[in-house]
């Protein structure tokens, strides 16, 4: 198994303007504190772009049928359901 090359933060703090050089070239700079890495230096690249939003929100166009009148008033028995939750009605008292 490949061990990555940590590079220690002393050594870190002392080189960033080279390390941010190298990750700007594409290469993945790890650093950390006894060889176990703890963060990267790495190009904006290397990283997946977000889709814009505009995108986002047409993702499961055509993927999906809604049924005639999903979006119709709900019946008045389903409406008075909501209200008939107990205790509801002594929390309308109060006000």
């Amino acid at each position: 198994m490949n061990e990555i090359k940590t590079i220690p933060i002393h050594e870190a703090k002392s080189n960033l303007s080279k390390l941010v050089k190298r990750a700007a070239a594409g290469e993945t700079i790890y650093i950390g504190a006894y060889g176990k890495p703890e963060a990267i230096i790495a190009s904006p690249d290397s990283f997946p772009k977000k889709k814009p939003i505009s995108e986002a929100f047409g993702c499961l166009r055509g993927k999906m049928e809604l049924p005639e009148g999903w979006d119709d008033p709900l019946p008045e028995d389903i409406i008075e359901s909501f209200y008939s939750i107990r205790g509801f009605e002594e929390f309308g008292k109060n006000e």
